[in-house]
Formats: C-alpha cells, sequence, structure tokens
C-alpha cells in the first residue's frame, strides 16, 4: 500500500467515525418516551376511605331489588313514571354520623355499617309524597327506616318534588298535541312550526305560592345554542294535577303581550290585533351561536406531562400527593365533596363540599324575570359533564369514571366526570433573589394537585376545582362558562340587560354559591377568632414631640353563631380563623384562616316571600355548630317551594355558644354577571372565577414547603451548573422525554 492509498484510508476511517458521532449525538438529543404508569385507580381498596366511597353498581342495584321487594307497593321506572305512580327518584350512599366515623378511623372502632339514601315519590298514595329512606346494610340490605319527618320535621309535600325527566317529557308532549293545536295560524305563519324547531327552557320556582306547579316555558329556535334563539313565545303550564289530562294553559305571552291562552292569542293574531317580530330563521348549527371555530387549527397549544409519572396516587376513593391525602366523592345532588382531609397526616377538614349553585334574574319578559334557579334541585353531581381530555383537563390528567342511580331502576357510568392532576401554576410558590450582603437564589415552583368537575345544568357550566397547594393550603374554586341565559329583545329590554344579537336580550343575572367546610383544627373543637388592624397614636420614644400612626394587631374571639354570621355587605375581620387549644412552637394558637374570594351582591331582598329558601346567601361567612340535623345548608325541595322552605338556613343561626366546639364554616361566593357582546357564543371563565382559600395560620413553626423536594438554592460560590447543586440545570437529562399520550376517547354522547 502506497502512502497516498493509506491517506485516503484514513480520511474514510476518520469520516466515518465522525458520522457515527454525529448520530450518537443527535440520538442523545432526540427525547425517548417517558416510562411510568398512570397512579393506580382502579384497584379494589377496603381501606379507611372507603368509609365515604359513593355507592358501587353493585350496591346500587342491590338497593333497587331490595325497595321492589319490600315496600309492598309497585314501583314504576322513574323514566318513564307518570306523576300518578310510584317510583325511585335516586339512590346515593348515606353517609355514617361523623362520631361514628372518628371512633373508627381515630381510635379502633367498629367500622359503621354501610347504608343507602333512596329518595321515592309517591304519587300512587291517598296522600302523595316524598319519602326518604335509610338502606342497609350494605351490600346485602336488610332493613329500611323512613327517616324523612326526622330529617325535615314533617313529611315532604308532593308538589315539592323536583321535576323528573319524565315530566319535561309529557310536558313537550302536552305542547305538541294540546298547546300548539291551538293557535294553527300563528304557529305555522309566525314561529313556522313543523313539529321539530322549537326547544322549551324550564323556569324556576314554579307558580307563586305553597302548593303552586305553575311553570313558565320559554320558546328558542332548536338549533345549536338555542338558549341565544328566543322567539318570543312564553307559556305558563298548570301541571299540578296528577292527571295529565287536567294539565291546562295559564298564561301566554308573545313578544310583550299577555293572552288568557293560545286560542286567544291565535283569534287576535288572525284579526291582525297582534304586533308580530318575525325572527329569521336559523341554521341547524345556530349561526352566530355556533362554537364551532371561525380559524382553522394551527400549531399546537402548549401541553403539560409528567417526565417521571404522576406524583400522586390514586387507590379507589382516596388520592394522596405530597404531605397531603383525602378522600372523594359525588353526591347526586350537590356535586364533588370531599373527606378526612389531612396534611402531614394531621385532619384539617373533616369534610369540604359544594352545597348550592343559586342564579336569579332579571328581564321584561316573564319566564326570564321570575328565575330563580337552585342547582341542586336539578342535580349538580347528576349533570357533571363527561370530561373532554386536553381542554377540560390536561391530557394527562388521571380520569375517574363514577356511578349514579337517579330516575331509573339501573345505574348510569358517567365515563371520565371527574379528573385529577398536578399542575405547574407557571409562578414561584416562593422565591427571593437576594443580591446584599450575601448572594443567593431560593425558590419554589408553584405546583399544585386538582380535583376537578364540570357541571352542566342546562346553559351553564361549572368548573368546580379543589386546589392542594405544597404550603398547606386548601382552595375551593368555581369557574362559570356555557351559554348565558336570554330573554326575547322587546320594550324596555335595555332596562335589564344588553342587546347581544338581533331578537336576543343577554339578562342581568346573579351567581351565588355556597360551600360547607368542617374543619377540624388539630382536635374536633375549635374556636373562632378573628384578628385585624387597627391605628393608634404613639409618640416617638426617641422624641416626645414625634406622633406617630402605628398600626397594630387586634384580636376578638367570636364567642356565638350570631357574632360568627358575617352579612353579605357588613365589614368582616380580614384575619378570620378557626383555632385549636394547641399551640405552635412560639405559643400561638394553631389555626387556619378563611379568605374568601367574591364580588356577591344582593342575592334577594329579605321581604320576599321566597327568601327563607334561600337564606344562606344573607352571609359571606357563617360559622355555626356542628350538628347530624343540619348536614347541608339548604334542600332539593326548596326549588319548587320556597315560599315554604323544606330547609331554611336562616334557622340554623341561634345564638349558641361556638367556644371549644365542633364547628362548620358556611360560605358563600358569587359576582355579578351582564352579559355583553363578547359573552356571545359562550361565557367565558376568565374573570368569572370565585371560591375561597383555607389557609394555615400559625399552624406550624415554619411554612411546611420548605420541607418539600421541590425547592431550588444556590449561593454565588457554589456551581450552580452542577445538578447535585440545582436539579433544574439537568432538566434536558431527567425530562428530555416525550409522553405517551392515551388515544383520545370521549363518551359524552352514549346514553344519554
Amino acid at each position: 500500500m502506497n502512502m497516498k492509498t493509506a491517506l485516503v484510508l484514513l480520511l474514510l476511517a476518520l469520516a466515518t467515525i465522525f458520522a457515527l458521532v454525529c448520530v450518537l449525538l443527535t440520538r442523545a438529543r432526540t427525547p425517548g418516551a417517558c416510562q411510568h404508569q398512570p397512579p393506580a385507580q382502579e384497584e379494589a381498596d377496603d381501606g379507611r376511605s372507603r368509609v365515604f366511597a359513593d355507592l358501587t353498581p353493585e350496591e346500587l342495584a342491590q338497593v333497587v331489588q331490595y325497595l321492589r321487594g319490600s315496600l309492598g307497593v309497585p314501583l314504576a321506572d322513574a323514566a318513564h313514571a307518570k306523576p300518578s305512580d310510584n317510583c325511585i327518584a335516586s339512590v346515593d350512599v348515606q353517609l355514617p354520623a361523623k362520631a361514628e366515623v372518628l371512633r373508627f378511623l381515630d381510635a379502633g372502632g367498629a367500622r359503621p355499617p354501610r347504608e343507602a339514601l333512596a329518595v321515592l315519590y309517591f304519587g300512587a298514595q291517598a296522600e302523595p309524597n316524598v319519602t326518604e329512606y335509610v338502606v342497609g346494610p350494605l351490600p346485602t340490605p336488610a332493613y329500611h327506616r323512613d327517616i324523612t319527618v326526622q330529617k325535615y320535621g314533617e313529611k315532604v309535600p308532593y308538589h315539592r318534588r323536583p321535576a323528573l325527566p319524565a315530566e319535561y317529557k309529557q310536558v313537550a308532549d302536552f305542547f305538541k298535541k294540546q298547546v300548539f293545536p291551538a293557535a294553527p295560524s300563528f304557529m305555522q305563519q309566525v314561529m313556522e312550526y313543523d313539529g321539530a324547531n322549537l326547544a322549551a327552557v324550564t323556569a324556576a320556582p314554579r307558580g307563586s305560592q305553597s302548593g303552586d306547579r305553575l311553570t313558565w316555558f320559554i320558546m328558542f329556535q332548536n338549533v345549536s345554542g338555542f338558549f341565544l334563539h328566543p322567539v318570543g313565545l312564553e307559556v305558563l303550564v298548570d301541571h299540578s294535577s296528577l292527571d295529565l289530562a287536567q294539565w291546562t294553559v295559564r298564561r301566554v305571552f308573545y313578544n310583550g303581550q299577555y293572552y288568557r291562552d293560545m286560542s286567544e292569542l291565535e283569534s287576535i293574531y288572525v284579526q291582525g290585533g297582534v304586533h308580530v317580530k318575525k325572527v329569521r330563521r336559523a341554521p341547524q348549527d345556530g349561526d352566530f351561536s355556533s362554537m364551532r371555530p371561525r380559524a382553522p387549527v394551527a400549531a399546537t397549544f402548549p401541553l403539560q406531562y409528567e417526565p417521571q409519572g404522576p406524583r400522586y396516587s390514586i387507590r379507589s376513593n382516596h388520592v394522596t400527593f405530597q404531605a397531603w391525602s383525602f378522600a372523594f366523592g359525588m353526591s347526586v345532588m350537590t356535586g364533588m365533596r370531599l373527606f378526612d382531609i389531612q396534611y402531614n397526616g394531621e385532619r384539617v377538614v373533616y369534610e369540604m363540599s359544594v352545597q348550592e349553585a343559586l342564579s336569579v334574574y332579571g328581564s321584561n319578559c316573564p319566564g326570564g324575570m321570575s328565575t330563580r334557579y337552585m342547582d341542586s334541585s336539578f342535580g349538580i353531581g347528576r349533570y357533571a359533564s363527561p370530561l373532554v381530555r386536553g381542554v377540560d383537563c390536561p391530557y394527562m390528567a388521571t380520569y375517574v369514571d363514577m356511578h349514579t342511580l337517579h330516575e331509573g331502576l339501573s345505574s348510569s357510568r358517567k365515563t371520565a366526570a371527574l379528573c385529577i392532576f398536578e399542575q405547574n401554576l407557571g409562578s414561584p410558590l416562593r422565591r427571593h433573589y437576594s443580591n446584599l450582603q450575601s448572594l443567593y437564589y431560593g425558590g419554589m415552583v408553584n405546583s399544585a394537585l386538582v380535583l376537578r368537575s364540570i357541571t352542566t345544568v342546562g346553559n351553564y357550566d361549572y368548573v368546580w376545582d379543589f386546589v392542594f397547594y405544597q404550603n398547606g393550603a386548601i382552595e375551593g374554586k368555581v369557574q362559570a362558562t356555557g351559554y348565558t341565559s336570554s330573554s326575547f329583545f322587546h320594550g324596555n329590554g335595555l332596562q335589564y340587560g344588553n342587546r347581544v344579537w338581533e331578537h336576543t336580550l343577554g339578562t342581568i343575572h346573579t351567581h351565588f354559591v355556597n360551600y360547607k367546610v368542617d374543619l377540624d383544627i388539630g382536635e374536633v373543637k375549635n374556636s373562632l377568632v378573628a384578628h385585624d388592624m387597627a391605628f393608634e397614636m404613639a409618640q416617638a420614644p426617641w422624641n416626645p414631640e414625634q406622633q406617630i400612626e402605628r398600626p397594630r394587631l387586634t384580636e376578638t374571639v367570636l364567642d356565638t353563631e350570631d357574632q360568627a354570621a358575617f352579612r353579605l355587605h357588613s365589614a368582616m375581620p380580614r384575619y378570620i380563623y378557626f383555632a385549636t387549644n394547641q399551640k405552635n412552637k412560639w405559643g400561638h394558637q394553631r389555626g387556619y384562616r378563611i379568605q374568601i374570594i367574591s364580588f356577591a351582591g344582593d342575592h334577594i331582598p329579605e321581604a320576599s316571600s321566597m327568601e327563607r329558601a334561600i337564606s344562606w346567601a344573607r352571609y359571606k361567612l357563617a360559622v355555626t355548630r356542628r350538628k347530624e340535623e343540619e348536614p347541608t345548608s339548604t334542600s332539593v325541595y326548596n326549588q319548587n317551594d320556597p315560599w315554604t322552605p323544606t330547609v331554611a338556613f336562616a334557622d340554623f343561626i341561634n345564638n349558641e355558644t361556638i367556644t371549644n366546639e365542633d364547628l362548620v364554616a358556611w360560605i358563600t361566593a358569587g359576582f355579578l354577571h351582564i352579559p355583553h357582546s363578547e359573552d356571545i357564543p359562550n361565557t367565558l371563565t376568565v374573570g368569572n372565577s370565585v371560591g375561597f382559600l383555607l389557609r394555615p395560620y400559625n399552624y406550624y413553626d415554619l411554612d411546611p414547603s420548605i420541607y418539600s423536594p421541590d425547592g431550588v438554592f444556590f449561593v454565588s460560590e457554589q456551581d450552580f451548573m452542577a445538578c447535585e447543586v440545582n436539579p433544574i440545570t439537568c432538566l434536558s437529562q431527567t425530562a428530555s422525554c416525550l409522553p405517551s399520550f392515551p388515544p383520545f376517547t370521549y363518551d359524552g354522547f352514549q346514553n344519554i
């Protein structure tokens, strides 16, 4: 081999080696798939949290089978029941008494028997009524107890029952067969009615006095986003009779005028006496009300993933995350609820649950002006929406199915009714950069665990969150979105909202949400303490002629329920907290502070005949003694008879002492919504968020997040590019993988 050939071979060998190195380097920089498993969520768990667990499909089936064989009366399927039938309206878990649960959880006592709460409508009785039974023990029921009178002090009259879907179907049939045919010319020429192009929305409450079941039904074009397409026709139906043949029309409204019934409207219309405002027929997609994006798909929005797998775990209904643990469930009527919330092994909250969502509307149309929706009556949990992966929750969140039984004889599975995820909030939980005396940086990412459900009750969608922060704080939050309700624009409509389309008035309304928070700070018995600030005038010790206005801390122990009931517009101490007799290292009572984020105004004038039914909304905060006979701030039966409320929260507040007692905080948050053009097609979550925070207040000796592994700290003398000093610098190695995205699925349109 000559020198020239040897040189060529050497160059070829070097080129080959260089190419191989480039390939290896390229591969090293190319992210691989993250290797991790999702958190366990389907393992059987007979642990302690099961005492709070929702009923399983098997348990629900056993309850139905027991009731059908033990009550001695026929039970119709509620999905098809007439008002004159007996039927099962709903079955949910009956939670044991708190004392029983704590004996089991904390003192090694016996596990409380597992029981169900069954709500039955008895329409086929001499005195029709609603009855609530406790059925147990599960999984093999052997007894049932009627607890209605014990719970409410009376039998629940039948007219108070929440409407079943079957009743709405019967109303729709009533319109199609009796109401609309009474005005054939008007319906054909003005409404262009073809048997399917109108949709009706119910107002509530139903009537003006106890015993009524009279409902205004508002007509809209039956297109996508129909809530924004009123046609000007509203009908008051008397459906109080249990005999469908006895239902009647009590009043008709069209374009600002009232008529005795549809026959009178038809007669006056034929004579040319009706002022007609013809509404252009909308396309099936709703046109302006369609949520179809008006822009083509572009670059993918940012995604969040967990490079080393979820840092939380789920076993049955129990969740652990960092120092947190809690049990979760979903009430058919009131939605998400949490129990036995612990931080570092200490219980801070026994129960945290949604109680009610209220909306009060204004309008110059009858349906709108008489509407005061109490959503628990319709079912906040019942209408939990199947969550869309990547939009409603992060794509890689854990999605949890729920099983419920309502308005039928068999349970239904709600796919992806809840989601759980850890969220990097994109800002530091704490941080400091020091450039004085010593040079260092210390900080910590604000990464929190979120439990979410989204409820769609009619037009509105409520995003319900419970958020767990690494400093021991908990947030309860609700965001409102969905379609705004609307009325037909006519006359002086601008006094009740903004015009948002040609014939559409976005009607002014309020949102109020009530929560129950049973805090157990250090122990079951707590006191309520208020801290605030006041200025005092003082002489400067170094110069008696100098006056200083200095803030000083004020402290008040709130001894009674009356002192602890803060009305919406009253002053409330800025620091108000549940305190235990235990002390922290510095001699302070350990406590948790309640901080409310709300923009609520008046809920309804207290002189109103229906105000007592929503009297919880008088108060932004009310703290009462915890009582088993006061489990909820309201009742699902209040919606259809607010004039004689089944539960009146105002009665809870009777000046009892609350010092060193088991206490409950009832928290109300809300806001005013005046719909405007940017609410079309949908109301946005931005700015429409309210809730509360529970924050440790001298509960710990220092910020507990300092013990989180997420903290970052380095000083100027250190090599902050070294992984062992600053883990952030090595993310290219520890987080340089791509998540293995599960396929997108959605079952939200099944079994509607």
